[in-house]
């Protein structure tokens, strides 16, 4: 394990020729899976970076001995926050392409060369593994108000998106520094639904193709929770 001042080698080079992707994994305590899931992923690419936003369960200690790059929050910064500060340390280290994924167990690091090759077929694009055709494993509320959600969302961008709602996406590293969202903590709910939208309006959409999903996965929040998402 390295830490963000170590200066660790970083590669993630997907082939001779790709791009170069880096992992970035937010956590809030996730200590019970976060030492598997950050394993995981680095068995799928050399560049894996865990932030952890500011724990309390002693998340960060699960990574200890891995080779990653451990980011520390010292308060909770919340998703977005957190997902900057990963792909800001990433491209640091060189990479162009960030995936990123929860650190709950619902994605399986294993697909992350499913993405990478759905990117590398249509490059410049943001690839989202889905999930929703898994409808089985899916409780109702919890597909039904991704579909609504997929819905709006879809409108807002201009295109249609079959999973609007999943975290486990690759980002051309330029969207974090191009597209005009908030990572303030009050935001990071939408974070994912908004990034979406304001990519659009740069000419970046998005593509889903279809990966494993866990009962973890998390649906959206209820309307009158959750932060106002900027509309065209």
């Amino acid at each position: 394990m390295t830490n963000a001042d170590a200066h660790a080698p970083g590669g993630g080079l997907m082939t001779s020729g790709s791009p170069v992707a880096a992992v970035v994994i937010p956590a809030y305590n996730e200590a019970r899976t976060m030492r598997d899931i950050a394993r995981r992923a680095a068995a799928q690419l050399p560049l894996v970076i865990v932030v952890d936003d500011g724990s309390t369960d002693g998340t960060a200690a699960m990574v200890a001995g891995l080779p990653v790059v451990l980011l520390r929050n010292e308060v909770n910064l919340g998703k977005a926050g957190s997902l900057r500060r990963g792909a800001g340390e990433a491209v640091r280290r060189g990479a162009q392409l960030i995936v990123t994924l929860d650190g709950d167990g619902q994605h399986a690091p294993e697909d992350i060369p499913l993405l990478l090759e759905a990117h590398h077929a249509s490059p410049g694009h943001i690839i989202i593994g889905a999930r929703l055709h898994r409808r089985e494993k899916i409780p109702a509320p919890r597909y039904w108000a991704n579909r609504v959600a997929n819905f709006w969302i879809g409108l807002a961008a201009g295109y249609s998106i079959a999973d609007s709602q999943s975290g486990f996406r690759v980002y051309p590293a330029r969207i974090f520094s191009e597209a005009r969202v908030r990572y303030d903590r009050a935001h990071s709910f939408v974070f994912e639904s908004e990034v979406l939208i304001e990519a659009a309006r740069l000419g970046v959409d998005a593509i889903c193709v279809p990966v494993r999903c866990s009962p973890a996965m998390p649906t959206v929040l209820p309307t009158n929770s959750s932060p106002r998402l900027k509309m065209p």
